[in-house]
């Protein structure tokens, strides 16, 4: 194993995209859930894990101004771009001598603490890659462009993957600097390298927010119960 990890541990959080599919005409890291952003939710998770040593967000260019009054001082607000992918390669170049990097969506704004520090916990053992996941309980299809059924997977095997995914730094850069093409997770980055991703059993609370109805469900969540 190169690399140590032993350092400190940076946590990236892209936040440029539009989410297009919340249908509330903003980007959706600055939609509130209980009157909080949902990008103030998710470093709020971060910081209160207690094994996150800085934190990155990646915002659209116009909004770099608003984020930095929006958030703590100690946060480092910087330019981000359309594409995930991107804008994780932004935030890595501002990650300085991190030794272990989280990639965390502001989307999952209601991910627990506890599985932060559990991720943090698992790289700090040793693990190269390691992503939180929750088995699938849904009957999976794979369709063809027409939409005709090709097959069905075995969902025993399956697992949908949640963040923050946390990444030895050195692993993580060699795994950009390879990426020729967008990827809808970093993981998937650390695969195509040959190199081993690691689950953890992750928390149903550390869903994305993407749709209307997922907001509604934020919102109920979080006007019954504060998260610790």
């Amino acid at each position: 194993m190169t690399g140590s990890n032993a350092g400190p541990v940076v946590a990236l959080v892209p936040a440029a995209g539009q989410g297009l599919r919340l249908l509330r005409g903003e980007p959706k890291a600055f939609v509130k859930v209980g009157g909080t952003t949902l990008l103030q939710r998710s470093v709020d998770g971060l910081t209160s894990s207690g094994a996150v040593d800085r934190i990155v967000v990646m915002v659209p260019p116009d909004l770099v101004a608003h984020t930095r009054d929006l958030l703590d001082p100690e946060i480092v607000v910087v330019q981000g771009a359309s594409e995930r992918t991107e804008s994780v390669r932004l935030g890595l170049a501002a990650a300085g001598d991190a030794s272990i990097v989280l990639v965390h969506d502001a989307a999952r704004a209601l991910t627990p603490p506890s599985l932060i520090a559990r991720v943090v916990a698992e790289v700090r053992a040793g693990r190269g890659a390691v992503v939180p996941a929750l088995s699938v309980t849904d009957t999976i299809k794979a369709v063809d462009i027409m939409g005709a059924v090709v097959g069905t997977p075995d969902r025993s095997s399956l697992r949908a993957v949640q963040t923050p995914q946390g990444f030895r730094a050195d692993l993580l850069r060699r795994a950009y600097a390879a990426a020729s093409d967008i990827a809808t997770d970093d993981a998937g980055l650390v695969e195509r390298l040959g190199e081993t991703v690691h689950t953890i059993v992750g928390d149903t609370l550390a869903f994305k927010i993407t749709t209307p109805y997922d907001l509604l469900l934020a919102e109920a969540i979080s006007s019954g119960q504060e998260l610790s």
